[in-house]
C-alpha cells in the first residue's frame, strides 16, 4: 500500500497526521456532521451493535474527539480508554467526556496506535473509527491490536470506502471529489486535511488489503460489511 501523507513527503506520516489533526480539532465534529451528512453517528452506533461479548474493558484507538468511546461507555457496561496522537483532538474528547459526565468511566492516553502501552490481553474489545487509514505502517497497527486483544475478544473497525453500483457510485464520485473538498476548505481552512482524506480513502480502498492482513495476523471470524451503499466499511473479527 502507498503511504500517503498529508504535506510533504520528508516528515514522517505520523508526525504529519499528529499535527493535521491538531491543526483541524476545533471544526472536526461539526466537519464530520456535515461532510457525512449525518450518518457519521449511525456508522458509530452499527459498529458498537457489534461488540456482543459483554466486555469489562474497551480500547478505542485513534479516539480522536472521543465520539466512539462515548458511544461506548453509553451502551455498554465497560469501562473505555481511548488512545490517539493528536494533543489537541484528546483535549475536545476530554472536554466532552466531562459534559457527559463519563470521566468514571471514559479515561484517555496520547499514545501511538503502533506501539500501544498495554500488556498483552488487556481487553476484551477494541474499537476504531476512521483511523486505521492514517497509521503510518497499518500492519504494525493491527499487530499491537491483536497483542493488547484477549481471547475470543472482539475486533471492529470503521473505515470510509468508495461504493461500486450505479447510480450511487457516480454521486458519490461527484460529492466526494467535487463538493466535499470545498466544504472542508471553507469551514476548517485547513485544506491539506481534505486533500489527504480524499487521497487517503482512495488508496485504502483500492490496495483492499485490511481483510487479508486481518486474517494474516490471526484474526479469526473476519468479516467485512458495507453500510449505506458501500459508503462506509465495518470491518469486525475475533482473536
Amino acid at each position: 500500500m502507498k503511504i500517503i501523507k498529508p504535506y510533504n513527503n520528508k516528515e514522517s506520516k505520523k508526525k504529519q497526521i499528529s499535527y493535521m489533526f491538531d491543526s483541524i480539532s476545533e471544526t472536526y465534529d461539526f466537519l464530520n456532521l456535515i461532510l457525512s451528512l449525518g450518518m457519521d453517528k449511525v456508522w458509530r452506533k452499527k459498529a458498537i451493535q457489534n461488540i456482543k461479548n459483554n466486555p469489562l474493558k474497551i480500547l478505542d484507538v485513534a479516539t480522536g474527539t472521543a465520539d466512539l468511546a462515548i458511544l461506548a461507555a453509553e451502551k455498554t457496561n465497560a469501562n473505555i480508554i481511548g488512545i490517539d496522537i493528536s494533543e489537541k483532538m484528546l483535549e475536545k474528547a476530554s472536554q466532552k467526556i466531562k459534559k457527559k459526565k463519563l470521566f468514571n468511566r471514559v479515561s484517555l492516553k496520547l499514545a501511538d496506535a503502533e506501539k500501544i502501552p498495554y500488556k498483552e490481553n488487556s481487553f476484551q474489545a477494541i474499537t476504531a473509527g476512521f483511523g486505521v487509514r492514517n497509521f503510518e505502517d497499518i500492519n504494525l497497527g493491527l499487530k499491537e491490536m491483536y497483542r493488547v486483544l484477549e481471547k475470543k475478544g472482539v475486533l471492529v473497525i470503521i473505515e470510509p470506502s468508495k461504493p461500486t453500483s450505479f447510480p450511487i457510485n457516480h454521486i458519490y464520485n461527484l460529492y466526494f471529489n467535487y463538493i466535499l473538498p470545498l466544504l472542508g476548505k471553507f469551514i476548517s481552512r485547513e485544506n491539506h486535511a481534505y486533500k489527504y482524506f480524499i487521497e487517503s480513502v482512495n488508496e485504502f480502498d483500492s490496495s483492499n488489503n485490511l481483510m487479508k492482513n486481518l486474517k494474516k495476523i490471526g484474526f479469526k471470524n473476519c468479516k467485512k460489511t458495507e453500510l449505506n451503499f458501500g459508503i462506509v466499511s465495518l470491518y469486525t473479527a475475533t482473536k
